[in-house]
């Protein structure tokens, strides 16, 4: 497939960009070929598409349902026994309406970890992006459990590989709290095995690092240091109930971290993402919705507005300037993706941005305005992996989506 886009902004530059096959071919200040698709990018700029770096896709489905709970009781009560009736197709109907939800945000790579996999894989190829999914792996220090997650985990890498290439397979160890000693090493091995990713929650809740020193007289990122867990494959979600030592370990063995200011904030874990500590330690930071159960949305907007106004309230007003948090919304490095950046070379995976909305008048400062105000309303047109997923705010067939997955929600839920 060829895409030939014309008069874009990038850079400050009107210019034109020619995609063929999957890569950015030519950035130039005209361009004249002949493509399958063009695309009239007048009043648009160019920019990188966002990665979502942490969500449970599927969680869709309970988007409004148990709001305002403590985060114990929230999972206890109301989310785990009502995932335990999950099947295959309600969590392909959940993921199926996450999938669009990104596109229309501008999304088109995300980070996800939840049961059944070819679920949330399939629902990831109809609508053309990219995910790296992670079976959930819990064990609660059971022997038999962790013997079952591990031949599910070895089953469904094994059948990840048919789902192509937009689709990676990660291990996904919940967290140190759900996840044995032995697991977790498990985990770590069996990726670096088969240079694979490991997704985990990572000090979200002051309990987690009150219950980890009890249990191992180690704060958790020091326990996860002590038996040889973090390195450069590990993505840690959440990372919020953290000392300078910690942080510090964190950079030493190149893990990533995921920051997830909305959900934090929505669930109350009382602390907040220590993202300057993160910045002077060079630990790979990069940006989360989490689940639309603890958010309530897939917006990536929301979000960058979010993370950089918690930061600015509680460290000072340059903390995560406009630019940087447009970075972080953007980091495919945390996913080693050829990607994040408008450049010759690099994956078709881009966004059209209309400038002729309220929003984005005056442009005084393209990043500034798509951090503090504009929307998910605001991309016009989503391309990933050199195909258009959505143009003139239309996805195909999300009518048939929207009616489908709120049918099944209510008579999931009732």
């Amino acid at each position: 497939m060829s895409i030939l886009i014309k008069k874009a902004l990038l850079n400050g530059k009107i210019q034109d960009i020619y995609v063929e096959n999957n890569l950015i071919s030519e950035i130039k200040d005209s361009i004249n070929v002949e493509a399958e698709h063009k695309i009239n990018a007048q009043s648009m700029a160019i920019l990188p598409s966002f990665v979502n770096g942490h969500t449970h896709a599927a969680m869709t489905l309970f988007r409004g349902y148990a709001d305002d709970m403590p985060l114990l009781p929230w999972l206890q009560e109301k989310i785990w026994p009502n995932e335990a009736r999950l099947n295959e197709e309600l969590i392909y109907q959940g993921s199926r309406l996450a999938c669009l939800e990104m596109i229309k945000s501008g999304i088109t790579f995300f980070n996800d970890m939840y049961w059944n996999f070819a679920a949330t894989a399939k629902a990831t190829n109809e609508f053309g992006m990219r995910a790296e999914i992670s079976q959930a792996f819990i064990d609660f220090f059971d022997q038999e459990k962790a013997k079952e997650a591990i031949k599910l985990s070895q089953k469904v890498f094994g059948e990840s590989k048919s789902f192509g290439p937009r689709v990676k397979f990660a291990l996904g160890p919940h967290a140190i709290y759900t996840v044995s000693e032995e697991s977790l090493l498990w985990c770590k091995d069996f990726a670096q095995k088969h240079n694979l990713q490991v997704h985990i929650h990572l000090s979200e809740t002051e309990q987690e690092v009150k219950d980890c020193i009890a249990k191992h007289g180690l704060r958790p990122v020091e326990y996860l240091d002590k038996i040889g867990f973090l390195n450069k494959n590990v993505v840690a979600a959440h990372a919020v109930w953290l000392t300078e030592k910690e942080v510090e370990i964190l950079g030493k063995r190149q893990t990533k971290v995921v920051h997830n200011p909305i959900s934090n904030m929505k669930l109350s874990v009382c602390n907040v993402f220590p993202y300057d500590l993160f910045k002077k330690h060079k630990v790979e930071m990069c940006l989360g919705t989490d689940g639309t159960s603890s958010n309530n949305n897939l917006s990536m907007f929301d979000t960058m507005k979010i993370a950089a106004l918690l930061q600015k309230h509680h460290s000072g007003p340059t903390t995560l300037p406009a630019n940087e948090c447009f970075g972080l919304a953007t980091n495919a490095k945390c996913f080693n993706l050829n990607a994040g950046e408008i450049k010759e070379g690099k994956l078709a995976d881009f966004n059209l941005i209309n400038l002729k909305v309220p929003e984005m008048v005056p442009l005084h400062n393209l990043h500034s305005n798509i951090v503090y105000s504009a929307n998910d309303s605001c991309v016009d047109t989503v391309v990933c992996d050199g195909k258009i997923l959505m143009k003139n705010r239309k996805v195909e067939n999300e009518e048939e989506v929207l009616d489908k997955v709120g049918q099944v929600a209510r008579e999931f839920l009732g």
